[in-house]
């Protein structure tokens, strides 16, 4: 028997569905044209007025926001309430420029920690599972949005944040932890620490574990799900919509159903703006359909994914994406190649290397360089021979799959630095810009 936490949304038809973000998406409208004046603003240059915005076929016709946006109206300039209404901010936890502040109301933070639950629930979780969220908390939404998801599933929730590994395995032993929320890094890591412990999956009670915040491959999942005894669900969000739960893996593990009743998700080509059809790849962008506080309407996430509706083992009819295949902005040219840090690290994880790798970019001389440092486990460590062999193979296979060659450094075991957030993966030395 299958569980949901909200069935009637989860298990919508499309035409109950349709119905829904018809509804929400002409009240929504209204409700930022109103109250948003920087959004406004863009409706007036585009000549759109909310009763142009009759349906989700009229969705097309409003104007696109981007981080470049969120970033002009900092702090206040997309709030689409009173202050006074707002209970809550989050943050980004981005490097450069000005950070990204979201606004939650009451409402919003209820909204979202369904959203959350619903993703505990699909990952097998209820009022009898011990939660383990050991994403960080504060301003990053990840700790919050699952610490609330779990709490309305009924779970017993360990707040525990990241960091402190070994203290994070006494209390998954102790408390007989039977979910564990982090990112897939910190999952790695986790697992990678339990071992040195002199510790087997057989020592620990987690059966399933829910990572997102950053790219991830299928062959990291395998590893992770190897190193801990446990099946391996995906979650996705962005602070700018809500945080994490906008979207989330179900057993059958093959995308990540988008919780459609509160996001509406379109794919558009990232170079012209033009939607693109079902099973297309391309950008993804986010309606918020009933943020009150925060409304962004046609949201670019620069996520490159695919939508489908195909039909579900699990029994939800909420359409789904695929993992983010990339981005279209942080997407490295190196040499005028397209290169995505996720290709480098499946080639890794296919030829038996570890999920511990850092990939540095420069220009020498104007050409492009790229170096590849990846970490040996002990084992391979032990009896590493013929280093420079093993350098040159695994360099020829990422030259398959990118090509260009990498000069690959393979080294010992723990020499790079470990994250307890989000995994630094990519370092671009190149001065691209003025």
């Amino acid at each position: 028997m299958q569980n949901y936490y909200q069935p009637e949304f989860e298990c919508a038809s499309q035409d109950e569905m349709r119905a829904i973000q018809n509804e929400k998406l002409v009240k929504q409208v209204k409700h930022v044209y109103e109250n948003v004046e920087y959004y406004r603003k863009l409706m007036d240059e585009k000549g759109v007025t909310p009763d142009d915005i009759k349906s989700v076929d009229d969705l097309h016709k409003l104007p696109f926001l981007t981080k470049a946006d969120l970033r002009d109206a900092y702090p206040y300039g997309l709030l689409g309430t009173d202050l006074k209404n707002c209970v809550r901010i989050q943050s980004t936890s981005g490097t450069t420029g000005r950070r990204v502040v979201a606004f939650y109301t009451q409402k919003d933070v209820d909204l979202w920690e369904d959203c959350c639950a619903r993703a505990v629930v699909a990952a097998g979780g209820t009022n009898e599972d011990v939660c383990q969220v050991a994403y960080g908390y504060g301003l990053f939404t990840g700790g919050p949005g699952l610490n609330g998801g779990s709490h309305k599933v009924g779970c017993l929730t360990l707040p525990m944040s990241s960091g402190n590994t070994e203290r994070q395995i006494q209390f998954m032993q102790d408390l007989h932890s039977t979910i564990l929320c982090c990112t897939p890094s910190y999952a790695a890591f986790i697992g990678e620490t339990l071992k040195d412990m002199g510790l087997t999956p057989d020592d620990i009670d987690l059966k399933a574990g829910i990572f997102g915040a950053e790219p991830w491959t299928e062959e990291m999942r395998r590893d992770i799900e190897k190193s801990l005894g446990i099946k391996a669900y995906d979650i996705y969000g962005l602070t700018e919509t809500t945080g994490p739960g906008v979207s989330f893996e179900c057993s059958e593990q093959t995308g990540m159903h988008i919780n459609e009743d509160h996001f509406l998700a379109e794919i558009i080509d990232p170079d012209t703006g033009e939607v693109l059809p079902e099973g297309s790849k391309g950008e993804l962008v986010f309606t918020s359909l009933d943020k009150e506080a925060f409304p962004l309407l046609r949201y670019r996430t620069r996520d490159i994914c695919v939508l489908s509706r195909k039909k579900c083992s699990c029994g939800r009819t909420l359409i789904k994406m695929s993992k983010p295949m990339g981005r279209s902005d942080d997407m490295l040219i190196i040499r005028g190649v397209n290169v995505f840090p996720s290709q480098i690290e499946t080639v890794l994880l296919k030829e038996g290397y570890s999920v511990n790798y850092l990939i540095e970019v420069d220009r020498e001389r104007n050409t492009d360089t790229l170096d590849v440092s990846v970490e040996l486990t002990p084992e391979q460590f032990a009896e590493a021979n013929d280093i420079a062999a093993k350098e040159k193979a695994l360099s020829s296979a990422i030259k398959s799959m990118l090509g260009i060659s990498p000069k690959v450094h393979l080294v010992a075991p723990k020499t790079l630095t470990r994250s307890e957030g989000k995994a630094v993966r990519v370092i671009d030395k190149r001065k691209l810009h003025d």
